[in-house]
C-alpha cells in the first residue's frame, strides 16, 4: 500500500538524492501520475503491478495515440519510480526493470532537386544588398556542402580555404572533416565577403564568416527562419528543415579533387 504522499516523497528523491533538473523531475512525476491513474482505473494496488500489467499499461498509452518517443520517456520515469519503490521497501521486486524502450522509427530525409534549391537561392537573394547576398551564400554552402546549420554558423576564416576549394568543419565530438566547396558556393561566398556593406564584426566575432546585421556570428534561428521564408517564396513542395537535404546531383558539384588537399593559406577578404 502506497502512502498518500508518495508523489511528494518521490519528487524529493528526484530532486535531492538524484539531483535531477526541475524539468526532468516534473516530467518523471507526470509519467508516474499516468501509472497511478491507470492503477486507479483498473483497481490495482502496487503489489498487483507485475510485468504483464505494465505491458498492458504501455499498450494503453499506445492506443491513446502517444508516440514511441513519448512512450520511451514515460518508461524512463516509470523505471525510476520502480527503483525508488524497491529502495524504500514498498515492493519486494521491481517489474519496471523488465520494460523495454520501443524502437524509434527511422525516417528518410526529404530530398530537394537541383531546380528546387536554385529557386530557393534566388528567393533568398531577393532582398538584395549584402543581406540578400549573404543569404544566397548561406543556402549554397548548406546544400552543396551538406553542412549542419550549427556547423555553418560556427564557420570561421581559419577553416575557409576558397583558393583550394574546401572548408574544414568542426563537427560533433570535436571531430574535424574536410568538405569540398562547389564553384557556385565559392562564387557566392566571395561576393558576400567582398561586399563593402558587409557588417563590421563586433569584438570577438572577427573570425566568423557569416555575420548578422549586428556584426555577430549568425544564429541557428536566423538561418532556419531565412531558409523557411525563402522556400515559401520559391513555392517549393516543402519548407526545408534540418532533415531536408539537396539531391546527390547537386552535392556532386562540390567535388574538386584536383585542388582539395593542396596546402595554402586561407583566403580571407
Amino acid at each position: 500500500m502506497l502512502p498518500d504522499d508518495i508523489r511528494t516523497q518521490f519528487l524529493s528523491h528526484l530532486r535531492f538524492e538524484l539531483g535531477l533538473s526541475e524539468n526532468t523531475c516534473e516530467a518523471y512525476l507526470s509519467d508516474v501520475d499516468k501509472l497511478l491513474s491507470y492503477m486507479d482505473v483498473e483497481g490495482l494496488s502496487i503489489e498487483a503491478i507485475d510485468y504483464p500489467r505494465l505491458q498492458h499499461f504501455i499498450a494503453t498509452l499506445h492506443d491513446l495515440g502517444i508516440g514511441p518517443t513519448s512512450i520511451s520517456r514515460i518508461i524512463s520515469g516509470i523505471r525510476s519510480f520502480g527503483r525508488y519503490l524497491l529502495l524504500e521497501g514498498y515492493v519486494d521486486s521491481d517489474p519496471t526493470a523488465l520494460l523495454e524502450v520501443p524502437r524509434k522509427g527511422r525516417y528518410l530525409p526529404t530530398v530537394l532537386t537541383t531546380a528546387e534549391v536554385d529557386r530557393i537561392i534566388e528567393a533568398a537573394g531577393s532582398k538584395g544588398g549584402v543581406e540578400g547576398q549573404r543569404n544566397r551564400a548561406i543556402i549554397e554552402v548548406l546544400f552543396s556542402c551538406g553542412l549542419r546549420v550549427s556547423e555553418l554558423c560556427h564557420l570561421t576564416f581559419p577553416d575557409l580555404f576558397l583558393d583550394e576549394g574546401y572548408l574544414r568543419v568542426q563537427g560533433k565530438g570535436s571531430k574535424q572533416r574536410l568538405v569540398p566547396l562547389s564553384d557556385s558556393a565559392i562564387a557566392e561566398v566571395t561576393r558576400y565577403l567582398r561586399d563593402p556593406d558587409r557588417a563590421t564584426p563586433k569584438r570577438g566575432q572577427e573570425d566568423y564568416v557569416f555575420l548578422s546585421r549586428r556584426g555577430q556570428a549568425i544564429s541557428r534561428i536566423t538561418v532556419f527562419v531565412m531558409v523557411r521564408e525563402a522556400a515559401e517564396m520559391a513555392g517549393g513542395r516543402s519548407a526545408p528543415t534540418p532533415s531536408v537535404t539537396a539531391s546527390p546531383q547537386r552535392c556532386s558539384r562540390a567535388v574538386r579533387t584536383s585542388k582539395l588537399f593542396s596546402s595554402s593559406s586561407v583566403t580571407r577578404m
